[in-house]
């Protein structure tokens, strides 16, 4: 009898919006299949821990909707008739139909459109190498950090910390804002081993008990926007107690006299009327960390995506330097490494080719964009051809009315480079189908940890689908541009010439033979020992919102967002939250499932399975009020829409707060439209964002049937 052939392992790296971005060993099949993917365990990060949703990866590969062939449209936008077409014919299409806008309106009716549906360098960035080309539409991308961004770097001047596998020596972990254990499982890992090696006490801080707060020795459940109020009042007890480091802020910060002097009026009994916490809860806290000086404050993105975002994130990362906590291992606070690498990509985007008078179109408005709004289109022409990559607007974007509306235009001309039929390809003139992140070759480096990670191509994809790059390359020998620089190269060409321009050595060769590389930084520079990141060396309590250099400061051309002149000139609660009133008694988030990662692996069946079915979480006292049953189907709303929704009753949630768990596709819905028609794209203060959890809301029971 003859034995089967063994698998085989290849090395890869996670591709998806997470800042883990997890080293894999990933199971190849004789078959030309994939298996189970896993951790590797010899990355120090990802230590042999991956979730779950990724690991069964080959539900995602392998499924039987995979988009396999382009699509054209026939009939009207989003009716769902399609017809199959050549890959030539398809890129011609795509050439033509720009070629069209830049004649009737100029190169800036073009609007490329994409975001983080893969981190690869190359099929991500690439779609920016066009753009600049060609002089289309630039993208301001707003979508997802520039509130936890632009507060970080308002105190701290970079965007880097304490190494996140220091949490493994903490005698104290706080996990502030982000469920762990749903969105980045690798803090969960080494907070876990801090807990069992030394015996490290847990917190977590959130709007409502997720599956990371069941893990907490002291779980504090604030309302939604309100925590710079409880950074407020830790510190304050701080100074208080005499537990703040004085000799600390001396030397490391720029006003802790007019900080203490601040905060006297800010301490637990004002705190604890704000966001709903027991003083003595408070009361724990402060004491806790002012007892164990390796404390490590691991701050996430969740709590930022208020309207009060940025404020909050620069408050809650002033804790950790009035107690001090940067001068221990396991101590001070981590967010994003993204400073650290210092990759350049620049002729991967094109960078040299941007005219830097081309308009910039905010990505979180692309509702208001494609609806006509003239201030949102900069005074600039109509956008009336797009061609999106590595995002799904229709369900993932604020405004979701708007965004729709705009996508159905029968003047605008949209192409969708997808994997499967999302709610944005729907609504597509032309779908083509996209590669999986282990059919093309990218590299990759990890916000959330230190390592540049290598994701080397390991199956070969359908013989009709194609990549990012391959698309790119494509088009731009259609529309003129192939001879400029960047274009005419391999992945793989362009991988060895990141690497080379950012003095790594090693070429694609090399980066293969060694998986990954890491890029963590010494104690003294990653705690700021040598100083913080502004120019005078201090950690400033006193931010310049509106001048301080930002990661993704907004172009000179949009300026400063929101209400911008409403921020503290010190940490504090900053009331620019949506906040209820009589007609909208209730604040909705609209928060991240375990198995989904935005609209990725909703179309998996083991993480349908998982998630079940949408619902809205709202508390009993609540639910009775509203004379309301588990499972009752009720109509939510605001000034930008409604839905339906079935409930479930739990004490998961606060009073008055309302969650759900996603991004479901539209279609799940019971009337076709997602919950991102309830969200705001409003900008947030002071640098644009948009504030996903910031919702008030109407409820009442709905009387129509479920059909």
């Amino acid at each position: 009898m003859n034995k089967p052939l063994p698998s085989r392992f290849g090395h890869s790296a996670c591709p998806h919006d997470c800042p883990s971005t997890c080293a894999l060993d990933v199971e190849l099949l004789p078959d030309g299949r994939i298996g189970r993917l896993r951790g590797a365990p010899d990355n120090s990060y990802t230590a042999g821990v991956i979730c779950a949703k990724v690991a069964r990866y080959a539900e995602r590969i392998h499924h039987p909707d995979r988009l396999l062939k382009p699509l054209q449209r026939v009939g009207g936008k989003g009716d769902g008739n399609w017809r199959e077409i050549g890959w030539d014919d398809a890129l011609d299409l795509v050439a033509e139909q720009f070629l069209k806008a830049e004649q009737m309106d100029g190169p800036e009716a073009v609007w490329p459109y994409y975001y983080a549906g893969t981190m690869g360098l190359v099929q991500r960035d690439g779609i920016n190498r066009l753009r600049h080309a060609k002089g289309y539409s630039g993208q301001f991308s707003t979508i997802c950090t520039n509130m936890a961004w632009t507060g970080w770097v308002m105190g701290a001047g970079a965007l880097r910390g304490a190494d996140p596998r220091e949490i493994a020596k903490s005698d104290c972990v706080v996990i502030w804002g982000t469920n762990a254990v749903a969105t980045q499982v690798n803090v969960m890992t080494h907070a876990a081993r801090a807990r069992k090696d030394r015996g490290a006490k847990i917190v977590v801080i959130d709007i409502y008990d997720n599956a990371t707060m069941a893990q907490a020795d002291l779980a504090l459940k604030l309302r939604p926007g309100t925590d710079g109020a409880l950074a407020c009042a830790l510190m304050h007890i701080a100074f208080r107690d005499g537990t703040a480091d004085r000799a600390y802020l001396d030397r490391y910060t720029d006003d802790p006299k007019g900080l203490e002097a601040h905060l006297a009026t800010r301490g637990p009994v004002w705190a604890a009327a704000i966001t709903g916490l027991a003083v003595d809860e408070i009361e724990s806290f402060g004491a806790l960390i002012g007892r164990t000086q390796r404390s490590y404050f691991r701050l996430g993105y969740g709590f930022t995506r208020q309207r009060n975002g940025a404020a909050a994130m620069h408050a809650a990362l002033s804790v950790p330097t009035v107690f001090g906590h940067w001068r221990y291992e396991g101590g001070g606070a981590f967010h994003s490494n993204s400073d650290i690498f210092g990759l350049d990509g620049s002729l991967i985007q094109g960078a040299a080719l941007r005219d830097r008078d081309t308009r910039f179109l905010d990505q979180s408005r692309i509702g208001a964009i494609l609806t006509g709004d003239r201030e949102a289109l900069s005074g600039g022409p109509p956008v009336t051809a797009m061609i999106v990559q590595n995002t799904n607007p229709a369900n993932v974007c604020p405004e979701q009315r708007k965004v729709v509306a705009g996508l159905r235009r029968e003047d605008l001309f949209v192409a969708v480079h997808e994997q499967f039929l999302t709610d944005t390809a729907k609504l597509a003139d032309l779908v083509l189908p996209a590669t999986m992140f282990l059919e093309h070759d990218d590299i990759y480096r990890g916000g959330g940890q230190s390592h540049i990670v290598l994701g080397p191509k390991l199956t070969e994809p359908p013989e009709t689908v194609r990549s990012n790059h391959f698309v790119i390359e494509a088009l731009a020998e259609r529309l003129g541009v192939s001879g400029k620089p960047g274009f005419g190269m391999s992945e793989r060409d362009l991988i060895t010439d990141l690497l080379e321009r950012s003095g790594v050595e090693t070429d694609f060769g090399g980066l293969v033979e060694e998986k990954w590389i890491d890029k963590g930084l010494d104690f003294e520079k990653a705690h700021f020992i040598d100083g913080f990141a502004h120019e005078n060396g201090k950690f400033r309590f006193r931010p310049d919102w509106t001048g301080t250099r930002a990661p993704n400061r907004p172009p000179s051309s949009l300026g400063p967002q929101g209400p911008h002149a409403s921020l503290s000139a010190f940490p504090d609660h900053v009331e620019t939250i949506e906040g209820v009133d009589e007609d909208h008694p209730y604040r909705l988030a609209t928060s991240p499932a375990r198995q989904f990662l935005n609209s990725s692996f909703a179309e998996t069946p083991g993480s349908r399975k998982r998630e079940g079915t949408p619902a809205l979480m709202i508390h009993p006292d609540d639910a009775a009020r509203e004379a309301l049953s588990e499972g009752d189907v009720v109509q939510v709303g605001n000034q930008r829409g409604d839905l339906r929704l079935a409930v479930t009753i739990t004490e998961t949630v606060r009073p008055g707060v309302l969650v759900h768990e996603g991004l479901w596709p539209n279609s799940d819905f019971l009337d076709g439209e997602g919950i991102n028609v309830l969200t705001g794209a409003d900008p947030v203060a002071p640098y644009g964002g948009a504030a996903f959890h910031d919702n008030r809301v109407w409820l009442r029971r709905s009387w129509q049937p479920v059909l």
